[in-house]
């Protein structure tokens, strides 16, 4: 009875081992693919009432980028890129940046620093909101954008939050702009249309 139980145990062990290799030896494997996605971490998210959104994560910035076309005056495509993110230049307030569009943030997450190039400062005593992200709690601040542009499409008194210095690394085109478009529709081969 001794020696069954002594067995199992071994048996158990050895197969814990066994999977705990194959994880690491997958790891290796797809760390591209793996590398690519941990830096980008979660859309932001608007909370419950008492809760905390989420924040996009810190990490590297992309090396992807998006083509985009404007087919007809109101509409735009655009391809996904490398991690089968959506990566494209938008004007925040006329001025131009990078943006990810992102369906599953309730709201325009800025990066601390686009809202600087957007005409947006706020203070430290603006950070009146947090939110959980995958590197801890990190605190952001409510804006109202005047205007935010893709190609031929314009939305304008867009609900946005700026998050803290160094922690978000490209700027978050949520629901708070693709909700106020009259469709947004994914096609096969990773295309994006978006139309006013």
């Amino acid at each position: 009875m001794a020696s069954g139980s002594v067995l199992r145990f071994a048996l158990r062990e050895a197969g814990n081992w066994l999977f705990a290799a194959g994880c690491i030896a997958g790891c290796v494997v797809y760390f591209e693919e793996l590398k690519g996605v941990a830096a980008w971490g979660f859309g932001l998210q608007i909370p419950p009432p008492g809760a905390q959104a989420q924040v996009g994560a810190k990490g590297a910035k992309p090396t992807s980028t998006t083509t985009q076309a404007t087919t007809s005056a109101g509409t735009v495509e655009l391809r996904a890129g490398r991690y089968g993110h959506f990566e494209t230049p938008a004007e925040l307030n006329g001025r131009s940046v990078q943006v990810m569009v992102d369906t599953g943030a309730s709201l325009v997450a800025l990066t601390y620093e686009d809202a600087e190039r957007a005409g947006i400062f706020v203070r430290n005593s603006d950070f009146t909101h947090q939110s959980q992200t995958a590197n801890g709690i990190a605190k952001f601040a409510p804006v109202m954008l005047d205007r935010v542009s893709i190609g031929g499409i314009t939305v304008r008194n867009v609900q946005a939050a700026v998050s803290e210095r160094g922690k978000l690394q490209i700027t978050l085109l949520g629901m708070s702009f693709l909700g106020k478009l009259s469709r947004t529709e994914m096609r096969k081969g990773g295309l994006l249309v978006l139309q006013e």
